[in-house]
């Protein structure tokens, strides 16, 4: 991928298609970042992996096919999207982009996903099969449940403000619709959007749908449902993070909102 993204790069592309999923979208911007310096040329996405969530919330046909970007791209049509960037603080590991983070127990249901796809289910049966997985371990399971424990991690603030507890999950995202009509982060909106949840989870039976249906009364803060918009913000997790779909160490981490990207759209 590095030595097609630099062949590009040296042709002065004005464009590239992205055939694949989020994980491939990931690499892709990821990557090319190192080679497109001054900034990256439009793209366009053929959705063809097993989840798509940035296809979706730009409005891309699961059947779109190349001859349909290309068409696309003459039209000039793009709809823009800024990816998230993490970087870690010891500059162990090059940063990394993209659309859909997680931790805790996002961690977790993302190893259901991952598995309930090697059994054959695929894009929305195999979220809403991870998802009822990920309901039952919390709902059922004792108090000494991995799920119900979640994980310490300290969130560093913009306004100076450290926080640091253990949270069963946190996830952020730019992305502004998300597959399943979900919306944890409440109102559709621009912007690096972020969720946090107490551990233990409280009153899952009534928080959960309402969460997920993009509720913004104050009830759920006080029952330990955070949300919040930010630019960027220092994170600390014990354990690891997936970025679209990937597994990644955890550690010291700056999670930010990056530079907008442009994406041909229908």
């Amino acid at each position: 991928m590095s030595a097609a993204l630099a062949r590009f790069a040296a042709g002065k592309v004005d464009a590239i298609v992205v055939d694949g999923g989020d994980g491939t979208i990931r690499d892709v911007i990821t990557v090319a970042a190192e080679h497109f310096p001054a900034g990256l040329p439009r793209l366009a996405v053929v959705p063809s992996g097993k989840t798509n969530a940035l296809a979706f919330d730009l409005g891309i046909p699961r059947d779109w096919t190349l001859d349909d970007a290309l068409a696309t791209i003459a039209t000039g049509r793009v709809s823009r999207r800024a990816p998230i960037e993490i970087t870690r603080a010891d500059g162990a590991a090059p940063m990394v982009r993209g659309f859909l983070f997680g931790a805790g127990a996002f961690v977790k249901a993302t190893a259901l996903a991952q598995g309930v796809h090697r059994l054959g289910a695929f894009r929305g049966l195999a979220v809403a099969m991870s998802i009822g997985a990920a309901i039952a371990q919390t709902m059922f399971a004792g108090s000494g449940n991995p799920w119900r424990q979640g994980e310490r991690m300290r969130i560093d603030l913009q306004d100076g403000r450290i926080l640091e507890h253990r949270l069963y999950l946190m996830i952020a995202s730019t992305l502004e619709r998300l597959p399943l009509g979900l919306k944890p982060f409440g109102r559709v909106r621009t912007g690096l959007k972020l969720l946090g949840v107490d551990a233990p989870p409280r009153r899952v039976l009534l928080t959960l749908p309402a969460l997920l249906a993009g509720s913004e009364k104050d009830w759920l803060r006080r029952a330990g449902y955070h949300r919040g918009d930010v630019e960027r913000l220092d994170v600390t997790l014990d354990g690891g993070f997936i970025l679209d779909g990937e597994a990644y160490e955890g550690g010291a981490l700056t999670i930010a909102k990056g530079t907008p990207l442009d994406f041909f759209v229908p």
